[in-house]
């Protein structure tokens, strides 16, 4: 939803000089769901009974929380640290490796730190805006974020062919949870535009824990 509530919110120019390229690269990534991605994933629904799913989903979150854990404490929030860990090693354990989420029934909701968020913490520009092949829509700072926090993300300690299964598991798990949603792209003006803005609407926000500075919302002029 996250989509629809930020598209449209005032937002600065992004620094975005590679723009031509990164609409080829967009009109890639979109051929390549259509034809590819969105395909399984729906064939991956169809097979899979709604409760496994949910099982799969909660896997692959329980393997970001080292991540998160990590950041937590690279940016200084160690009661979040600490709640973060005891819902790790409770879902580890008495969750099944992850497969049921009991620590958000325990009163330990779900946290989401990366090392993007941790760069801008500390003042670290976005950068330019980025789209990737394949992986989506990034900036510079978020592309270094994704390099520096492979090591704190267990797949990392896996054998490379059980990395990649990894990796697809997941790009399928994150693509099941958009199915219907394509309409908010594909009814906007320009859809290149849209995605844009809305992915740097929701990095800024996830910086600053949902609270961004009003100038970096509006620009100084509308303060």
């Amino acid at each position: 939803m996250w989509l629809a509530s930020c598209a449209h919110a005032p937002l600065d120019n992004p620094s975005d000089p590679l723009e031509p390229v990164n609409r080829a690269v967009f009109s890639f990534n979109r051929s390549a769901d259509k034809y590819v991605l969105k395909p399984v994933t729906l064939g991956y629904q169809k097979v899979t009974p709604d409760f496994a799913r949910k099982g799969v989903s909660n896997f692959f979150n329980n393997l970001d929380e080292p991540r998160t854990i990590v950041n937590d404490l690279l940016q200084f929030k160690v009661r979040q640290a600490a709640a973060d860990t005891g819902r790790f090693l409770l879902n580890t354990t008495a969750g099944f490796a992850g497969l049921m989420d009991v620590a958000t029934d325990a009163g330990l909701p779900r946290n989401r730190e990366d090392f993007g968020q941790t760069l801008g913490s500390y003042g670290v520009g976005e950068g330019w805006y980025l789209m990737l092949p394949l992986l989506g829509p990034s900036t510079n700072r978020d592309l270094l974020g994704r390099l520096a926090d492979s090591p704190t993300q267990l797949g990392s300690y896996v054998p490379l062919t059980e990395e990649v299964a990894l990796l697809g598991g997941q790009i399928v798990d994150a693509r099941s949870k958009l199915i219907g949603s394509e309409s908010l792209i594909d009814n906007a003006f320009d859809p290149y535009i849209f995605v844009r803005s809305a992915y740097l609407q929701m990095r800024l926000n996830r910086v600053y824990d949902g609270a961004p500075p009003r100038e970096l919302l509006y620009g100084k002029d509308n303060e």
